[in-house]
């Protein structure tokens, strides 16, 4: 790889990870073309993910007032064969983001499907506890937090924690017969220990019908994790 198929650079940083188990048959809908729902277990997992993008770049360049935002997305996990290889991958149902500049880039370019609403977060750290939320205005304000042990832990190969971090592809539909394929690198994140959570989202207003009894449910897990410097490649169209 060289620094030409690199098209977006940053750090990724306090990632909250709320993971819920759904019916398959809901996640279905959402396949972009040639992809398959990836499972840990049995489990299809659908991820409300929070964190700070750091230090971003464009092809190499900054752009003013735009290196650090906050970005909340729900995501789920699928799979793609390439010539008898596994690729693992996310799909992302929603993102939201605080910067029109970067859902045009991230719409126009990846298809993706950003929207733009105000944002803030809270990070505070002591010796015995960490605390993060992060928080965006549709209509009322959403938010989650977490609150979680200081000192980082490797993340364990058999566990929903590797299962849910160990992809590294992203997947959309852009037409009937064709998907957006983009690698995103990064080393094995560690994570934290949570001691509590709390999650205020309006699930039907923000998700949709789809995913309006989440409001209902507890999480399969909820993880806090450093997160690390991230590249992400330039895109391609899959088409057979």
């Amino acid at each position: 790889m060289t620094d030409n198929d690199i098209f977006l650079t940053a750090e990724w940083r306090k990632l909250i990870l709320i993971n819920y188990t759904v019916d398959k048959k809901i996640l279905e809908k959402y396949l972009p073309p040639f992809t398959e729902l990836d499972d840990w277990h049995g489990k299809h997992y659908v991820s409300i993910v929070g964190f700070m993008f750091k230090n971003t770049k464009l092809k190499g360049l900054s752009i003013p007032f735009h290196g650090n935002f906050e970005e909340v997305n729900l995501r789920f996990y699928v799979k793609y064969n390439e010539n008898g290889v596994w690729k693992r991958g996310a799909v992302f149902i929603s993102e939201i983001v605080p910067k029109l500049a970067i859902t045009f880039i991230a719409n126009t370019i990846y298809k993706e499907s950003y929207r733009t609403l105000p944002m803030k977060h809270k990070w505070t750290e002591t010796n015995e506890q960490l605390n993060v939320e992060y928080a965006w205005k549709n209509g009322a304000w959403n938010r989650f937090s977490v609150t979680a042990n200081p000192k980082s832990e490797a993340i364990l190969l058999d566990s929903d924690a590797y299962f849910i971090t160990e992809h590294y592809w992203g997947y959309t539909k852009i037409g009937k017969n064709i998907t957006s394929e983009y690698g995103v690198g990064h080393p094995k994140w560690e994570t934290y220990p949570i001691l509590d959570y709390s999650i205020d989202i309006d699930f039907e207003k923000n998700y949709g019908k789809d995913f309006s009894n989440l409001k209902d449910v507890k999480p399969n897990s909820i993880m806090l994790v450093e997160g690390s410097k991230v590249f992400v490649k330039k895109g391609r169209k899959i088409r057979i």
